[in-house]
């Protein structure tokens, strides 16, 4: 049996393009692409001549057929317009197709842009959640919204630049005025992160027309009992103590809206005062 490799592809820079994808791309006996045009310009920066076909969303019925018999005879390479494929494109299905013919599955890793967005966010990347792109329709957003409203994880969302303004506002009236990183042209020359809350991000892309591809990556939902750190703690103490509160009564006001112990909390008291 063959094997269907699964190369990611640069999602503007190619210098992204790893050694190891082009020697796959070259090798290959066929490159099963989102669109060939674009896929011709890759290969064409890199000189390598392997024959293509389509295999996208609207013609995945009529061509799997077609690619699993290609598979048959050599190796395939499956790639996406940009980034790695098998995300926001039909490449699960082939993946589930080639395995259940027993072929060999391998990813060539590489660009994604939804990862790319997140680590150079500044939220938290211990646990997240991609949803790919919003609805297209306001109420069909919003509902998709409320669905992942009280999830604790980092969202990631994809946005086309004419729907940006909607979605910013959209997710603010639903997921309230969190922390947001929106990422503009990964990779490219006019890379852009605006990182800050929602309507502030919202306001910023009212005046600085919406450009490119976004990535949206939003702060989890803070749970209602999230214990205070000692820095902001700290700083509730010395505005306390500035307002005349008697340090008994901080105490235990403090201890209510913070989730920290009261014996902790006056013996910070203690200590600042």
């Amino acid at each position: 049996m063959n094997t269907l490799y699964l190369v990611a592809t640069p999602i503007g820079n190619l210098e992204d393009l790893s050694p190891r994808a082009e020697r796959i791309l070259r090798e290959s006996t066929l490159i099963a692409a989102e669109d060939t045009r674009v896929t011709g310009n890759l290969l064409a920066h890199f000189n390598i001549s392997t024959p293509q076909t389509s295999y996208f969303e609207h013609n995945k019925a009529s061509k799997l057929d077609k690619v699993l018999a290609a598979l048959s005879e050599g190796n395939i390479a499956l790639v996406s317009d940009a980034g790695t494929p098998g995300i926001n494109d039909p490449g699960y299905e082939l993946v589930r197709a080639a395995l259940s013919a027993g072929h060999e599955v391998s990813p060539i890793p590489g660009a994604s842009a939804p990862i790319a967005a997140l680590v150079a966010s500044g939220l938290p990347t211990d646990s997240f959640l991609y949803l790919g792109y919003l609805p297209r329709k306001g109420k069909e957003r919003r509902e998709k919204l409320a669905e992942v409203e009280s999830q604790p994880y980092t969202l990631i969302f994809l946005e086309s630049p004419h729907r940006v303004l909607k979605a910013l506002d959209d997710i603010e009236k639903v997921l309230g005025n969190r922390k947001i990183a929106v990422a503009r042209e990964l990779t490219k020359m006019y890379e852009e992160f605006f990182r800050g809350d929602v309507s502030a991000a919202r306001e910023y892309f009212e005046i600085n027309a919406p450009r490119g591809e976004f990535t949206l990556v939003v702060a989890a939902k803070k749970p209602d009992n999230a214990k205070w750190t000692e820095a902001s703690l700290n700083s509730a103490i010395e505005t306390g103590i500035a307002a005349g509160e008697s340090p008994s009564a901080l105490a235990k006001r403090l201890a209510k809206e913070s989730g920290w112990a009261r014996r902790d909390v006056y013996n910070l008291i203690s200590l600042i005062k």
